[in-house]
Parts: structure tokens; sequence; C-alpha cells
């Protein structure tokens, strides 16, 4: 068992009005710290999503654990080959190397705070996600980031027949 002892001497303050914020609804990412602002300790953000909208494809970390928590509304989220609905303040925790996903539940709204342990510096993973929403650069250029962001693509047949 390794431990993860962070390198930063004061605490981490962000100001909701302040955060940055990727995309709009259907789905909005507020990023909120980043590995770099933690020591390592973790990274995270809250994910908005509204009418059933989809949050993240099935993927998998290598290094992290990786928690969602339920702000408030419904979500579906892909643990394993498992599909948890998740309601307001449950918490539902995915090990490394476990395929996950989420998406508001049909007809929902979600409100997800995620935090990745230990942390990996992502911020620009969701800047990358939107300069591909904007066209500005491809699809298929996220798979030459994967190991970077620490995030592999996978394929789940119980995702993709979940609606």
């Amino acid at each position: 068992m390794s431990l993860i002892v962070p390198d930063f001497d004061k605490s981490v303050i962000v100001r909701s009005a302040e955060a940055e914020v990727i995309g709009r609804a259907p789905t909005a990412i507020q990023l909120l710290a980043d590995s770099s602002s933690t020591g390592g300790a973790l990274s995270t953000l809250r994910a908005t999503l509204t009418d059933g909208a989809d949050g993240a494809k099935p993927h998998h970390h290598a290094g992290s654990a990786e928690l969602f928590y339920m702000l408030d509304g419904t979500a579906q989220l892909l643990s394993g080959e498992e599909i948890v609905t998740a309601e307001r303040g449950d918490l539902v925790v995915v090990p490394p190397g476990v395929p996950h996903a989420f998406s508001a539940a049909p007809g929902h709204d979600a409100d997800i705070l995620i935090v990745i342990t230990p942390g990996v510096e992502r911020f620009e993973y969701f800047r990358h996600l939107e300069r591909i929403a904007f066209g500005k650069v491809p699809p298929e250029s996220l798979l030459e980031v994967q190991e970077l962001y620490d995030t592999y693509f996978r394929q789940s047949p119980a995702w993709d027949g979940r609606r």
C-alpha cells in the first residue's frame, strides 16, 4: 500500500463565483481545485447536468479513485458493469481501474461533486473537451492524451443499453 503525502502548506479556498465553468446547460463543469493546488492530494470539480444530460462516457483511471457525491438531483453511474442510481446525499466511490461513467437520470437534473484522488492535473482535460465541442480539435484527439490525464476510454454494453 502506498501513501500519498500531499505537499501544500495552506488551505485551498475556491469561491464559487470565481471558479472557471466549462460548458453550459445541459452540461456544465465547474473547475474547483486541480492537483497542483492541493499538492497532489486530489482534483475536484462540480458537474451540473440538466434533463438527463450525459456527463462522461465510460472510462477508467489507472492510478486514481473517483468519488461522486450527489449535491442534488438524480444521476445514473456506471461502476464496473453495474448501473447505480444515486440521489441527493448519496456517495459512490469507484476504485482505480474500474470502468465508470455518469449522467443525469432520464428526465432528471443532477448536481454532482466529483473528487479524484490522488489528484491528476485535469483542468486542461476539460478545456480540451470544450475545444472538441466547438469543433476546434477532433474527438479522436482525446486518444492522444489518455495517459496524460489518466483517463482511458472503455466500451460498456451495460452503459450503452441503459436508456
